[in-house]
């Protein structure tokens, strides 16, 4: 094929408009150190549309968590966009991208995995779709570098990953039909850099043989549904210990939960908000709301205390014609929040 009938090839496949709504992540669950992830029904959207040189690239955040994102090229959602149309030899150098997040930023919860699966997906069916979705995996673990968060946040569910610098696995679970989650946030961030600065190089061979066996367990636990085991597997010496002097009130919180009717709590992601799991046949929301803000408040930590659920659908997109009348709709309504991401009384 000549190089001009190509690029009209090319020009042919690329759509009007794509809007893709990706679930938050917690990751680690504990043991599981950028290996296990789990999305949560907590969303943002990431909107493109293809521009011209003369229209230039304007990039337009929405909602409360995406203002102090950069809006030039150094954006991330821009930035792995272009790596897309690099891999697949399409260019387009020029786009409308509007975002939005109702994730919060540099707390734990994928935020920033969230944005590259989103540009990620987004600039994929933009183009026509011609990488498949493993191949977006791996780039997106490759820009993260681990694959946990953004395994769960493509694919959904509670994924088991593993990842070597050159190449990404992952098994997706099913997460247990009872299984909920609180999340209570502190009013401060957290970066994933100084979460990690704080980590020890090396580990005695008992704490590495602990944190192993913990993380086979907490997976088996999950993947069949035996409730009952989270107290005992989600407990961790590699990272939890080490990260507690900057979440002050954690210590309590992971030691004490399941005394107040959770089936146990961890740090989510490198924090600072922490993860409670429930069963929501028996545990006592109320109760696990009030140990854990009453916690963080004797720490005179503000915090919101959300209750969320393990999410089983990844990033999904929406692809729009300029003439649909559908076009000129928000990228939230075009892909509102399901009326099943809350949780039920």
């Amino acid at each position: 094929m000549k190089l001009e009938e190509q690029q009209t090839q090319e020009a042919r496949n690329v759509k009007d408009r794509v809007v893709v709504r990706v679930p938050a992540s917690t990751a680690n669950l504990g043991p599981g150190f950028d290996s296990l992830g789990m999305a949560l029904s907590l969303f943002s959207w990431v909107d493109l549309r293809p521009s011209t040189a003369v229209e230039g690239t304007t990039i337009e955040l929405l909602g409360e968590q995406a203002g102090s994102l950069p809006t030039d090229k150094s954006n991330l959602v821009y930035v792995v966009a272009q790596q897309v149309f690099a891999r697949a030899g399409v260019p387009l150098p020029e786009l409308h991208i509007a975002l939005r997040s109702d994730i919060p930023l540099t707390r734990g919860l994928g935020s920033s995995a969230s944005a590259i699966v989103g540009a990620l997906v987004a600039a994929n069916e933009l183009i026509g779709a011609p990488l498949a979705k493993d191949e977006l995996f791996q780039m997106a673990s490759a820009i993260e570098n681990h694959p946990d968060n953004v395994g769960a946040s493509l694919f959904g569910g509670i994924v088991a990953a593993a990842w070597d610098g050159e190449r990404a696995e992952a098994v997706r679970l099913d997460p247990p039909s009872a299984l909920e989650a609180l999340v209570v946030i502190p009013e401060f961030e957290l970066s994933t850099k100084k979460a990690r600065n704080v980590l020890p190089q090396q580990l005695s061979m008992k704490d590495a043989v602990f944190n192993v066996s913990h993380s086979s367990l907490l997976t088996a636990a999950l993947a069949t549904g035996r409730l009952d085991v989270l107290r005992h597997a989600m407990r961790d010496r590699l990272h939890q210990p080490y990260r507690a002097a900057l979440v002050p009130g954690m210590e309590t919180i992971l030691r004490e939960a399941a005394d107040h009717g959770a089936l146990g709590a961890v740090l989510s992601g490198a924090g600072p908000t922490l993860l409670l799991l429930a069963d929501a046949g028996s545990s006592d929301r109320e109760e696990m709301v009030r140990f854990a803000t009453d916690v963080m408040a004797a720490e005179g930590i503000a915090v919101t205390a959300r209750w969320l659920l393990p999410w089983t659908q990844g990033a999904e997109a929406v692809v729009v014609r300029s003439d649909d009348p559908r076009f000129g709709l928000e990228l939230s309504e075009l892909l509102p929040v399901p009326a099943e991401a809350e949780v039920q009384p």
